[in-house]
């Protein structure tokens, strides 16, 4: 066994312990176009567990559900045990084809159980509630989720774009491990108040989409290679319009990196890294050799004056396009009713 290369951090305050750089397992099943080949993709996760990257995330959106499937295979025999396995509810496909979000109990526990048979199995590490279920009031889907803690079929909870207030109402009912977001250089609203209260709590930060969802490590030649199954071609900041202002961003912070001897995809990982100890980025790939450049970014190290050059050039103003071109619940939306208004 390969010896490990990347350093181990505490997410919570309860026992989690991780890879500083997790794996984001979405691009391989869904969303970034066509599903890979599966023995290619398992190839890629065993290299990942190899170089030290434990932390695999997923969902059972993903596909939906074939890349837990993928996760179960790869992570078989005596793999599982040197891995931390991410997964999360809450998203769903209706009849419609279109999806829905639901926090309602017997649903979690449905998902939940559907998700440990697709992983193939008994306890999954840390379940995400996805997206927040906004007619629903946190704490009873908590509430559930906190029974499955108790039953042994899940050791950590997380949650995913919760706003502060939902983050404190759900970690009042069960201590919340980590918080799952979108944060780089192109998006770092969550810096005002949800990123505070999560430290407040002791509560770990997982950034998902590091590299702006593929942005910082092709730069606006990306809208060029994306295929016709690729989601990001309806996001707002892929489009024509928004590229031609997003890319400057790229041209400054690749010009800082050619400085530094790394690439813009390493100084914008490295930066979320130099965020704190407390941070763990999930940037996906489906190819090693883009993996392995991924990994390199935990040996950039940044001076507070490099930081802070960063920062001033990836302003609130800096990115032309929102995050979701469609009805998402994100943290902005994820206010839920109050306890008292449930009607079981």
């Amino acid at each position: 066994m390969a010896t490990p290369k990347v350093r181990r951090i505490k997410l919570g305050s309860q026992g989690l312990e991780v890879s500083a750089q997790g794996l984001g397992c979405m691009g391989m099943s869904a969303f970034y176009g066509s599903p890979k080949p599966e023995s290619d993709m398992i190839a890629l996760i065993h290299h990942a567990i190899d170089s030290g990257v434990t932390l695999l995330d997923t969902s059972d959106v993903y596909g939906p559900h074939t890349n837990e499937i993928l996760l179960g295979k790869a992570t078989k025999d005596g793999v599982r045990q040197r891995v931390e396995l991410a997964t999360k509810f809450g998203i769903y496909y209706n009849t419609d084809g279109k999806t829905d979000i639901c926090g309602d109990p017997a649903y979690v526990r449905a998902a939940c159980e559907g998700s440990l048979k697709r992983l193939s199995v008994d306890c999954i590490d840390l379940y995400y509630q996805h997206r927040i279920d906004t007619k629903v009031p946190v704490e009873v889907t908590i509430g559930e989720l906190k029974k499955l803690v108790e039953e042994g079929k899940v050791k950590y909870i997380g949650l995913s774009e919760a706003s502060a207030s939902t983050i404190r109402r759900a970690h009042a009912v069960h201590p919340i491990s980590a918080v799952q977001l979108e944060w780089s250089l192109w998006s770092r609203d969550v810096e005002a108040d949800i990123i505070p209260t999560c430290r407040e709590l002791g509560i770990g930060i997982v950034s998902y989409s590091p590299l702006g969802r593929g942005f910082f490590a092709a730069g606006p030649k990306i809208v060029e290679t994306l295929s016709n199954g690729d989601f990001r071609k309806d996001l707002p900041r892929f489009r024509p319009e928004n590229m031609e202002h997003n890319q400057r961003l790229y041209a400054r912070v690749n010009e800082i990196a050619a400085k530094k001897g790394c690439t813009a995809s390493q100084l914008a990982l490295a930066w979320v890294h130099h965020q704190g100890n407390d941070v763990c980025p999930i940037p996906g790939t489906t190819k090693i050799e883009n993996f392995n450049q991924n990994v390199g970014a935990l040996s950039v190290k940044l001076t507070p004056e490099e930081m802070s050059e960063l920062e001033s050039i990836a302003s609130a103003d800096s990115v032309k396009g929102a995050r979701y071109g469609f009805v998402r619940v994100t943290h902005n939306e994820s206010e839920t009713p109050p306890l008292s208004s449930w009607k079981p």
